[in-house]
C-alpha cells in the first residue's frame, strides 16, 4: 500500500475526525524528518487534486466525510451547471447559476451540497476552484463602444468575455477568434481576456476546421526536437536492428484498410498448420522500436494520446516520416513487426499463442472495397488480379464468422449505428455523405483483432504484472431501470435485474428490434446509458465486448496505450524487472492510462463536431428542398429527424402549427392536442429544410404534408 493509499484509508474510517498536519504524521507513524519532507508534499499534492481537504483551520480530511463533492463542472447556456464527481459512485451535483461563484466549465471544483446528501437530487454551491480550465477559448468578436467581447462557440461556456479597447485592434465583428482569459470571472464580473488568434470569418476556406483545432487545443506542429529524432533515423534496417527478430518475410501476410489509409499499423497472416488448426498471424507495427521511452518522440506520444481523424486531415500522434513511412506496414518493404501467433480450432478457440519481434514483408496492400468485392460480389476480374490472395480470404472470411458467432454468444453486444462516411472534392467541399457499410471486409480485421487484444490481454492478466487495460464498466443501475421503461413502453421487454444486467440481455433485445422502426433509437438510447470504455491499471473486464480480459495492443500508431504495452511485452520477454523498476512502471501506466483517456474524449468530440460542420454545409445549398426522413428523437421542444444519409435536424414544435402538441415522456412521444395525432421515434415523415447554420450548429426543419399523417 503506498502512503497516499494509507492516508485515504486513515482518513476514510469512521472514527475518524480532521487533524493537522502534525498529528496527522504522528498517527501514521511518521517521524523522519525526510519522511515528513515528502508527507508534506504528498498532502499538498492530494489537496490541489481535490483527493484531501485542508479545512480553513488546517485540519485535513476526505471530502466525502465533510459534506464535500470533487469533480469537474459542466456548465450550462442558461448559467446553472452540474458537478460531475471524480468517484464516479457518486451522483451529478446540480448548482443553481447564483451558486456557481465564477467557475467555468470544465473547472475542477469543489462543491458544498446544501441540499439532496448526496442522492439523486443533490444541490450544491461552489466554495473552491481547484484548477481552472484552459485559458484558451475559441468564439465570435463582436465590438461595443468601450469595449469589444467575444461570445464563446462552446454554449457551456454562458459568460462573454471582456476584451479591453487596447486589445481590439484589426478586429472585425463577426470574425472566429481564440482568445485567452487574463482575468477569471468573480460572483458578478465577467471573465476578461486578450486576443490570442485571429482565425478568419466564419465561411472562408478552412476556417471551420481550424476553429475545431484551436477550440480543443489539438497540437498543429511536432516540436523542433521530436523532428530531429525522426531524421535520425535510417531508411534502411541495420542487421543489428534485424538481429533476434523472427523473420517472417516469406509469410503471406497482407493488410487491409480504408482506400485513404496512410498509417497501416496492423497485417495479418492466415494458414492450416498439420493438426488441421489455424494459425492465424496478427503483426502490429513496431512502433516502439523508434519511439524510446523518455525521449522526446515519446514525450510527444503521452501528450498528444492519440491521432486525430478530422474529416478533411489527420492529426498524427506521430510525425508522417514515422506514422506513413518509417511504422507504416507498407506493401513490399522490409518492416520491423510485434507479431502475435494464435492456434485455433474450428470453434474459434485459442488453443495457443506465441509472441515474437518480427520482421515482414506484406504481399499487398488490400482496401476494404476490393476485398469486399472479392468475397461477397466475387468479382472476376479483382479474383484474377488476386488470384494467389483469394483462398487465404475465403478462409479469412470463414474465421471471421466463426469467431464473430463465438462472441455474439457469449454476449457481446453489437450495436446498429451505422457511421457516415463524408467525401470531400480537391477544395474540401463535401460532394457526397452517405451511411459506411459493414461487410465482410471489415468484419475480418475487427474479429482479428478483438482476438488478439484478448489474447494479449489475458497473458499479461495471468502474469500479474504492471498493465495497462482498456475497460468497460457495468452500466449505472438508474440509467439501465430508465432504458428498462423505455424499451417496456414501445412494447419490448428486457430480461434481468438492471442492477445485475448481463450484456446477452441487451444484445437479445437488440436482436429482436433489428429491422424494425425502433431499431435506431433503442440502440442510440442503450448507448447513452452505457459507461465510456476507457484505459485502466486496473482489469475489471469489458462489458460490451463481454470480454474478461481486453487492451488496445493492435495500434500503437495512433494510440499511446498500445506503444507502452508494445514495450512493456518487450521489456517483460527478456525477464522481469525489479521491484523499484516494476513500481516505475506502475506509476507511469497510470498516468498514461489516465491521460490517454482524455485525449481519447477530446479526439471523440472534435471528430463528431467535424463531421456535424461538413454535414450542415453539404445541406447549407438545399434550402426548401424536401426530404424523405425518420423520427430519431422526441423532446419537450420538438422533433429530431434524420434523412436516409443520416443528417439529422431539428424540427421545432412551434413549426408544427396543425395543432397544439404536448410531450408524453413516458412513451416519448409528441400527441396533438386536437387530432390525437402522434409522433413518435420511428415515424416516417417528410421533411424540409428550413436552415442549415454552421455558426449556430444547427439544422432545421419543417413538417411537409402533415394532414396527410
Amino acid at each position: 500500500m503506498t502512503l497516499e493509499e494509507k492516508i485515504l484509508d486513515f482518513m476514510r474510517k469512521v472514527a475518524y475526525k480532521p487533524l493537522k498536519i502534525e498529528e496527522l504524521a504522528r498517527e501514521l507513524g511518521i517521524v523522519d524528518k525526510k519522511e515528513i519532507k515528502r508527507f508534506h508534499r504528498l498532502l499538498e499534492e492530494m489537496e490541489q487534486e481535490g483527493k484531501i481537504i485542508k479545512t480553513r483551520y488546517g485540519r485535513y480530511g476526505v471530502p466525502e466525510k465533510m459534506n464535500l463533492v470533487v469533480g469537474k463542472l459542466q456548465g450550462n447556456q442558461a448559467g446553472f451547471g452540474f458537478v460531475i464527481p471524480d468517484n464516479p459512485a457518486l451522483p451529478d451535483v446540480y448548482i443553481p447559476a447564483s451558486q456557481m461563484n465564477g467557475a467555468m466549465h470544465n473547472d475542477h471544483v469543489v462543491a458544498r451540497l446544501v441540499k439532496g446528501g448526496g442522492g439523486k437530487s443533490s444541490e450544491g454551491e461552489i466554495i473552491r476552484i481547484l484548477k481552472r480550465r484552459s485559458a484558451l477559448i475559441v468564439g465570435r468578436y463582436e465590438t461595443g463602444k468601450h469595449f469589444g467581447f467575444v461570445v464563446p462557440d462552446d454554449q457551456r461556456i454562458f459568460q462573454d468575455i471582456f476584451i479591453p479597447k487596447a486589445e481590439t485592434k484589426g478586429l472585425k465583428n463577426g470574425m472566429k477568434v481564440q482568445v485567452r482569459i487574463t482575468r477569471w470571472p468573480e460572483k458578478r464580473r465577467n471573465p476578461e481576456g486578450v486576443i490570442a488568434d485571429i482565425l478568419g470569418y466564419p465561411g472562408d476556406k478552412g476556417v471551420d476546421t481550424l476553429t475545431i483545432i484551436k477550440k480543443y487545443e489539438l497540437p498543429e506542429e511536432f516540436p523542433p526536437e521530436v523532428i530531429k529524432e525522426v531524421r535520425a533515423y535510417s531508411r534502411e534496417l541495420s542487421a543489428d536492428e534485424l538481429e533476434g527478430r523472427r523473420d517472417l518475410r516469406d509469410l503471406v501476410t497482407i493488410t487491409i484498410d480504408g482506400a485513404d489509409a496512410k498509417d497501416l499499423d496492423d497485417a495479418v497472416s492466415l494458414q492450416k498448420n498439420g493438426r488441421g488448426n489455424w494459425e492465424l498471424g496478427v503483426h502490429i507495427a513496431n512502433v516502439g522500436h523508434y519511439v524510446k521511452e523518455g525521449s522526446a518522440l515519446d514525450r510527444e506520444a503521452f501528450k498528444r494520446g492519440n491521432s486525430v481523424y478530422l474529416v478533411d486531415r489527420v492529426i498524427p500522434m506521430l510525425p508522417p516520416e514515422l506514422s506513413n513511412d518509417l511504422c507504416s506496414l507498407n506493401p513490399g518493404v522490409d518492416r520491423l513487426a510485434q507479431s502475435v501467433i494464435m492456434e485455433l480450432n474450428e470453434k474459434g478457440e485459442v488453443l495457443d499463442y506465441n509472441f515474437s519481434a518480427s520482421v515482414i514483408r506484406t504481399r499487398e496492400r488490400m482496401t476494404y472495397d476490393a476485398v469486399r468485392a472479392i468475397l461477397e460480389e466475387k468479382d472476376t476480374r479483382l479474383r484474377k488480379r488476386y488470384s494467389s490472395l483469394v483462398p487465404m480470404l475465403e478462409e479469412m472470411a470463414t474465421l471471421a464468422a466463426i469467431l464473430r458467432e463465438k462472441r455474439m454468444a457469449r454476449g457481446a453486444i453489437d450495436f446498429a449505428l451505422p457511421e457516415v462516411k463524408i467525401i470531400l472534392d480537391e477544395d474540401g467541399k463535401v460532394i457526397e455523405i452517405e451511411p459506411k457499410p459493414r461487410t465482410i471486409a471489415e468484419s475480418i480485421i475487427e474479429e482479428f483483432m478483438l482476438v488478439c487484444n484478448e489474447t494479449v490481454a489475458e497473458h499479461f492478466s495471468r502474469l500479474e504484472l504492471p498493465f495497462i487495460y482498456r475497460i468497460h464498466e457495468r452500466p449505472d443501475e438508474e440509467k439501465m431501470l430508465q432504458f428498462r421503461d423505455f424499451v417496456h413502453n414501445l412494447g419490448f421487454s428486457l430480461k434481468g435485474k438492471p442492477e445485475k444486467i448481463h450484456p446477452h440481455a441487451l444484445q437479445e433485445l437488440l436482436q429482436t428490434v433489428a429491422g424494425k422502426p425502433e431499431e435506431r433509437v433503442v440502440n442510440t438510447l442503450l448507448l447513452r446509458a452505457m459507461k465510456q470504455a476507457k484505459y485502466s491499471t486496473e482489469n475489471v473486464s469489458h462489458f460490451g465486448l463481454a470480454a474478461r480480459h481486453y487492451t488496445h495492443f493492435t495500434a500503437p500508431i495512433r494510440r499511446y496505450p498500445d506503444l507502452v504495452i508494445h514495450r512493456l511485452l518487450r521489456e517483460y520477454q527478456q525477464g522481469i524487472p525489479g521491484q523499484k523498476r516494476l513500481a516505475r512502471i506502475a506509476k507511469y501506466n497510470s498516468l498514461a492510462a489516465e491521460q490517454a483517456s482524455l485525449t481519447e474524449r477530446i479526439a471523440m468530440e472534435a471528430e463528431r463536431e467535424s463531421e456535424e460542420i461538413k454535414k450542415i454545409e453539404f445541406m447549407e445549398d438545399k434550402i426548401g428542398q424536401v426530404f424523405p426522413a425518420i423520427i430519431s428523437g422526441v423532446t419537450s421542444f420538438g422533433l429530431f429527424a434524420e434523412l436516409e444519409n443520416l443528417v439529422e435536424g431539428l424540427i421545432h414544435v412551434s413549426s408544427m402549427d396543425d395543432d397544439y402538441y404536448h410531450y408524453h415522456e413516458d412513451i416519448m412521444a409528441l400527441v396533438g392536442e386536437r387530432t390525437g395525432k402522434t409522433y413518435r421515434i420511428g415515424k416516417p415523415v417528410r421533411v424540409m429544410l428550413k436552415r442549415a447554420s454552421k455558426e449556430d450548429r444547427q439544422i432545421d426543419f419543417v413538417l411537409v404534408d402533415t394532414e396527410n399523417d
